[in-house]
């Protein structure tokens, strides 16, 4: 789609204005020149920018002529080969602390919802953890204002009746070691700083464990609440150990 008329008046307009304001300054005519070349480019590319984002909606692009359709509410066919992608929910919260700095959040990529196999107290406090999904962290944090990542299983559990130590330290100890390949819905999971360290610093709860593998939910220090995949190897790399909780 070209440009309206309107907005090459425009363009025109603001070099003339330029030409005429920097010739009393300039040493020659080349110069003023280059200088509106430059500012007609630079309002181009800014046009071009403009013009992608209105054709824009549900994460791809459409020509002038599906926009159209789209506004007259007609249906327009997705091109073949499109596979659907996980629907992204961008969150900011600015949350004051007692330094002065702000918790906030960051953009989610939300992953298609699989429910899980427990039962009882547990499916309620996984439910309570699910909860809290969006919330961002914030160190030392137990309200949905923020919080961090030992305070998202207290408070899950605490929903549900039922009182665990607060630090992720305590709650490493408040249950039976079992092995990975053990794992239910419900099992803590320690995870320390680094690759190959041995001391904790991070907690998440399972949610999921089926054939396409095993989900916890933990606040993220960097996306707030949230689930993830165990397998990944980040995680992998960090965990030290995995609990499950004695109720």
């Amino acid at each position: 789609m070209s440009a309206p008329i309107g907005f090459w008046v425009l363009v025109y307009g603001l070099w003339f204005t330029a030409a005429n304001y920097l010739k009393p300054i300039a040493k020659n005519q080349k110069l003023i020149t280059k200088i509106g070349y430059g500012l007609v480019m630079g309002l181009l590319l800014l046009a071009s920018s403009c013009q992608q984002k209105l054709n824009q909606r549900n994460g791809r692009y459409y020509s002038a002529r599906d926009m159209a359709r789209l506004k007259r509410g007609e249906h327009v066919a997705s091109p073949r080969g499109t596979r659907s992608t996980p629907i992204k929910s961008k969150t900011k919260a600015t949350v004051p602390t007692g330094s002065g700095s702000v918790a906030t959040t960051k953009t989610v990529v939300k992953r298609p919802f699989r429910p899980g196999s427990a039962t009882g107290t547990l499916a309620s406090v996984i439910d309570n953890a699910r909860s809290y999904q969006g919330t961002p962290y914030l160190f030392g944090g137990t309200t949905r204002l923020g919080m961090d990542c030992s305070a998202l299983l207290q408070l899950s559990f605490a929903d549900a009746g039922v009182s665990i130590p607060r630090s992720s330290n305590e709650q490493a100890a408040w249950g039976d070691p079992i092995k990975p390949t053990q794992l239910k819905p419900g099992d803590f999971l320690f995870f320390g700083a680094s690759p190959g360290s041995q001391v904790i610093t991070h907690v998440g709860m399972v949610t999921v464990v089926d054939e396409e593998g095993v989900e916890f939910i933990h606040a993220s220090t960097s996306l707030g609440v949230i689930e993830n995949s165990f397998e990944a190897d980040y995680y992998l790399s960090r965990f030290i150990r995995a609990v499950r909780p004695r109720l």
